[in-house]
């Protein structure tokens, strides 16, 4: 009896056996017959590998798209009005924000620029032969204007360490997340600031208001801007009486999660490098600004109709360049400080790639001199 309930067993687990061997794929189905598999004649060369190199290349350049780009993305909040007692007050907010905060915020930002240009007008053309005067009025009034765009936000920035001053031979760098850390930075002091040329009311304000604290234009299309800057960045830190100077070394706005290279510019100047960190809190609102998707005055928009704008700044300790070091390792040396600060993570990537980024054909023959130049050497061996 036992024999038998033995061989019951073994044949009901050797059904089972042959029922998944049936779900289960043949590999041999998938392999070429015997005949058709040809053995490699002598030694693997480097243009059979070469062969399988576009599938690799890519790959590679998914991975490296993804690492990048996503430096450059802003992350969409998660819905959470999808049930019904919480739809209903989610409309009270959108109520809220849209028709009560939004047009109070106007309001505050409109009354702060008839404030402002009824008095910087008057100071700017009648103080022309007192320009020390003129100076330190205009650069109170541009920290006063700030203070009101951060207002129209509802703007909840706090600030550690000391307040920046005006010295000789120093630079501050800052990470970049949008338009608005300069806003921010400058109603606390009056920063000299190096930015990108813009149109629109922005450009305006460019040329008129901010180049009264000593702002410098650039436009990141033109090599001879690049020059004429870097010596601009060298006469404005020697002078004593300038404002502080300010740098994004990003070049670029980083969605607040990653920071990308910096620039060594900021760090060839001889002087002490006072490191910034900016980090918000995207509780009520994502600060970063895709300048390629958005206009600014669409994210100031965005901005004045959400609940608030919540931010931290820490004023890090200075640095200087150590011996031997090359302002390539002290760029990076900050970048680790600012880094840690704020919580980011660091990217090997150029932010100037989100503007200029080489074509298919391009790199199709990079990579083509490339196979070239390792066939010859392969060959000379």
């Amino acid at each position: 009896m036992n024999s038998n309930s033995n061989e019951i067993v073994k044949l009901s687990s050797s059904s089972s056996e042959l029922e998944l061997d049936l779900d289960r794929p043949n590999l041999e189905d998938y392999l070429p017959s015997g005949s058709s598999i040809q053995e490699p004649r002598g030694k693997l060369r480097l243009r059979d590998l070469l062969d399988i190199s576009p599938t690799l290349t890519e790959a590679a350049g998914a991975i490296i798209d993804d690492s990048f780009t996503r430096c450059f993305k802003s992350n969409s909040p998660e819905p959470w009005n999808w049930n019904v007692y919480l739809f209903p007050l989610w409309c009270c907010g959108v109520v809220i924000r849209y028709f009560i905060l939004f047009p109070v915020r106007v309001l505050i930002l409109t009354i702060g620029w008839i404030i402002f240009l009824s008095s910087y007008i008057p100071v700017h053309f009648l103080l022309k032969g007192h320009d020390k005067l003129r100076k330190k009025i205009e650069r109170s009034l541009v920290e006063l204007i700030c203070s009101f765009f951060v207002a129209s936000w509802t703007g909840v920035v706090k600030y550690h360490g000391p307040q920046p001053s005006m010295r000789p031979k120093q630079v501050f760098v800052a990470n970049h997340t949008s338009m608005i850390d300069f806003i921010i930075l400058e109603q606390m002091t009056a920063f000299a600031v190096i930015m990108q040329k813009h149109p629109g009311w922005v450009g305006l304000l460019q040329s008129t208001i901010l180049e009264s604290v000593g702002c410098i234009e650039f436009n990141r299309s033109e090599a001879k801007d690049r020059e004429i800057v870097a010596k601009k960045l060298r006469d404005h830190v020697q002078g004593a009486e300038n404002n502080p100077l300010l740098i994004f070394p990003e070049g670029t706005c980083v969605n607040n999660h990653y920071t990308v290279m910096f620039k060594k510019g900021a760090f060839e100047l001889g002087c002490t490098v006072c490191p910034v960190a900016i980090k918000y809190n995207k509780i009520f609102v994502d600060a970063f600004w895709n300048s390629r998707k958005q206009s600014f005055t669409m994210h100031l928009l965005q901005l004045m109709t959400s609940w608030a704008v919540v931010c931290d700044v820490w004023y890090l300790e200075p640095q200087n360049i150590k011996p031997g070091e090359t302002a390539i390792e002290f760029a990076e040396r900050v970048r680790d400080i600012i880094s840690v600060r704020a919580g980011l993570k660091k990217v090997p990537w150029d932010g100037y790639l989100k503007y200029s980024r080489p074509s298919p054909k391009h790199r199709e023959q990079k990579q083509q001199s490339f196979s070239e130049s390792m066939l010859r050497r392969l060959e000379e061996k």
